[in-house]
Parts: C-alpha cells; sequence; structure tokens
C-alpha cells in the first residue's frame, strides 16, 4: 500500500496515478459499515481491473471547526487507520490534512481537485457523506459534480438490531464499558497501541505484577473497571486482567485520563519501554474503594480466575 500524505493546496498531477476506484471517508474505528463502504470499492475495482484507494482525512474536522482547542479522542488513530487498511488491502491511501482553508472549498472544487484532479474513475461512499463547505455536497448531487469524468455508488445505511452501525454507537458502547458488544460492530476487538511505563510497583508487592500503559493519544477509553484483556508484546499475544481507572483504594484525586494496567498471566519479562497492543474483551466488574488490602488481593484474585475462564471458553 502507498500513502500519499496530502496538504492544501495540493500539486498533485491527474497523470500521477492510474484510474482508480475511490472509497471516501473519514473511517473512525473502520466499522462494519466503513468496511461495506470499502469492500464496495474493492469490488468494483475488481470489476473495473483497477486498483482501490480510499481518502481519509487528518485531523478530525470537528477539531479544527469546533470549538478552540476542542481534543477529539479517536477509536482508531491515524497509525491504527493507516494498519487496518493495509490489512485490508488497499493500493492507495490518501491522507488529506484537514484545515480551514481546505474545509472552504466549495462542492464543486472539492471534486474538481481531489477527485477528477487525483484521476479517480469511480467514487464509493456511504449514503450520508458530505463534503466542501458545510457539507453542501452529498452523494445526490456527486454526480452533477462529476463533469461526466468518474461514476459513483452510494452505499446505504448498515443496521444492528435496527440501529446504524456509527461511530457514535462505539463511543456510547466505550463508555458504557459494553467492551464485548464492540466486535459485533467493528469486526474485531477494540485495541488500543502504549508503552510500557514505570508505576507505583504496587501490585508487585500485593503478588500481581501490572505493566502500567500510556495509551497513546488520543484513543477512546473504555469505562473505567477491570477487564479481560489480551496484549501483545514483541509481537506475541498474552492473556491478562486490565484496571482501568483512579485506583480509589489509595488515591484521592482523578487525573484527567484513568490509568491502564495489565497483569498478564504466566509473564515474568520486564518490558518498560516496550511498545504493546491492548484488546478489551469482556468488562468483570466496575472499580471500586476497598477497605483494606487483603480485600482487594482476594478481589484481584477473583477477576484473574474469571478472565482465565473467559479465556478457556472462548480462545
Amino acid at each position: 500500500m502507498e500513502t500519499i500524505y496530502i496538504n492544501h493546496p495540493h500539486h498533485i498531477k491527474q497523470s500521477d496515478f492510474p484510474h482508480h476506484v475511490l472509497a471516501l471517508g473519514f473511517f473512525d474505528g473502520v466499522h462494519l459499515g466503513h468496511r461495506k463502504v470499502i469492500n464496495t470499492a474493492k469490488a468494483k475495482a475488481e470489476e473495473l481491473s483497477l486498483p482501490v484507494s480510499v481518502m481519509t482525512f487528518d485531523p478530525h474536522p470537528s477539531e479544527v471547526l469546533g470549538k478552540k482547542n476542542k481534543v477529539v479522542k479517536y477509536i482508531t488513530p491515524l497509525k491504527t487507520k493507516i494498519e487496518i487498511m493495509r490489512e485490508l488491502g488497499i493500493d492507495y491511501l490518501f491522507i488529506v490534512h484537514f484545515t480551514e482553508e481546505f474545509a472552504k472549498l466549495l462542492p464543486q472544487e472539492f471534486v474538481d481537485q481531489y477527485l477528477i484532479g487525483l484521476n479517480v474513475k469511480h467514487v464509493v461512499a456511504g449514503f450520508d457523506y458530505t463534503y466542501g463547505k458545510l457539507g453542501k455536497g452529498t452523494m445526490e448531487t456527486m454526480p452533477f459534480h462529476s463533469r461526466d469524468q468518474f461514476d459513483s455508488t452510494t452505499v446505504e445505511k448498515l443496521s444492528d438490531n435496527q440501529e446504524k452501525v456509527s461511530s457514535t454507537k462505539i463511543r456510547e458502547l466505550m463508555k458504557n464499558g459494553q467492551t464485548e458488544e464492540l466486535s459485533r460492530i467493528l469486526g474485531r476487538f477494540y485495541t488500543a497501541d502504549g508503552t510500557v511505563i514505570h508505576g507505583e510497583k504496587r501490585g508487585r508487592q500485593l503478588g500481581f505484577p501490572t505493566a502500567n500503559i500510556a495509551l497513546e493519544e488520543p484513543f477512546v477509553y473504555p469505562a473505567t473497571g477491570v477487564y479481560a484483556v489480551r496484549i501483545q508484546v514483541d509481537s506475541k499475544w498474552h492473556s491478562g486482567v486490565c484496571n482501568v481507572g483512579y485506583k480509589p483504594t489509595f488515591h484521592e484525586e482523578k487525573p484527567e485520563n484513568p490509568n491502564v494496567e495489565v497483569h498478564i498471566f504466566d509473564f515474568n519479562d520486564t518490558i518498560y519501554g516496550n511498545e504493546v497492543k491492548i484488546e478489551w474483551h469482556r468488562r468483570l466488574r466496575s472499580e471500586k474503594k476497598f477497605s483494606g488490602l487483603d480485600e482487594l488481593v482476594a478481589q484481584i484474585s477473583r477477576d484473574k480466575d474469571e478472565a482465565r475462564e473467559y479465556f478457556s471458553n472462548n480462545f
């Protein structure tokens, strides 16, 4: 896959690329609704014997057009999105730097410069995709703006239990800690990348050493609580139990983001500084404040047993 970063105004020539089929969208989450768009583009590309491409944008438009200093937390930050697109077999990934100037493009200007100008032969997007200033361009206006230079396909809504599969729904499930439900919408378990950092070493003192993970910002955090997770270390997956929270048994103050620490089963390696990937599975319980260390240790032991049982039954 070739990844092309585009700053507006760009100076790419139409002849720089062969004809290709382009899937358009922001694709945060790359959930099953997004994959329906991408797979439709892949099928069309195969039909036309052309390469398949995806165009996405960075940062999120609401970071640029919304409230000043607004921080958007992503389901799939750009690095993760690139990895997934590569796994999906995309030939070209166009990443357009979203700016206020870019947002001012009229719908026809966007089509002229970013679709016709990039030698697109066929465009695929979801039914609710909009483009151009104030989102005035829609898939209904796309044929008019195409100047007969390309065709287009509109992908209809994908529903789950009569509800639209969307990034908003995924964020709602994350907020409620319903991580087991995510695979039904994402087509995979939710993952987040991070780096192992030094913590308070309290887990080791309690007999349950943990890897403290600093997540690469800006990921969406699941609700506070204890989860059965898998963690990838040096390309190998391990099962474990993860606490996402503020450790109220030991701390009164809450930092902006919760702590993320994983007790990895049957693992004794020193991995400070390692980049890891956490895969969230079942939420075992909410976070609580314990009256003493004995009560906490007993609960952690029960959490560990429950997580082991989950993985023995599901993997």
